[in-house]
């Protein structure tokens, strides 16, 4: 459910009371604990927390115009959410979130970088806080492009680059083909003259 408020404030004005103080909880321990260099703004509907272009300005690589996204926080139909994209893509951080949520007895309900909750009381603020100060902007820069590179498919240029130096190769191979001959003709004649020679010696050999 996105929202089309331009703000945070006008984001968290448009909620209802009870889910407007429970977004607001979440927000002020994000906020507490994010790292220097992200920032805090509206993004697809929904309170967001990127890496600004000033720091990072390739952007994101589904819509280089949006930010590179880090967190986001939401008020959906029927629940709230936190989406951690530290977590998306990258084992340790997902297994030291989940253990660490675990310690805690409450129970997760998380996708791929999604956690929702339904009432503040289901989620541990101290994790939610940890796993958000433990990446900091660098280190998570250079995880999304190592991700982005693995992952990213062969793209149209490559492709017509590669097709390229096919056809090069083919085109580079007959001369080859041809060159290979040649030196093989020129090494038989070699060896074709100088058994003659060889053959002329000793048949003047004999003769004397």
């Amino acid at each position: 459910m996105q929202s089309k408020a331009s703000t945070v404030d006008q984001y968290l004005a448009e909620l209802p009371p009870d889910r407007r103080e429970a977004i607001s909880t979440v927000r002020d321990v994000i906020r507490k604990n994010l790292p220097k260099g992200y920032e805090e703004g509206m993004t697809y509907g929904m309170i967001g927390y990127y890496v600004p272009h000033s720091i990072y300005p390739d952007g994101y690589h589904c819509d280089p115009k949006q930010p590179l996204p880090f967190a986001s926080l939401a008020s959906q139909k029927n629940h709230m959410a936190i989406y951690l994209m530290c977590c998306y893509g990258h084992p340790e951080t997902e297994a030291w979130f989940r253990e660490a949520w675990a310690k805690t007895g409450k129970k997760l309900d998380m996708g791929k970088s999604c956690v929702r909750f339904k009432k503040l009381d289901d989620i541990p603020l101290s994790v939610i806080g940890q796993v958000i100060k433990r990446v900091p902007v660098k280190k998570y820069i250079a995880f999304y492009e190592s991700a982005i590179k693995k992952s990213r498919p062969t793209t149209a240029k490559q492709k017509a680059a590669k097709a390229t130096g096919k056809k090069t190769e083919a085109k580079k191979s007959p001369v080859k083909k041809t060159a290979k001959k040649k030196a093989a003709k020129k090494k038989a004649a070699s060896k074709k003259v100088a058994s003659k020679k060889a053959a002329s010696k000793k048949a003047r050999t004999k003769r004397t």
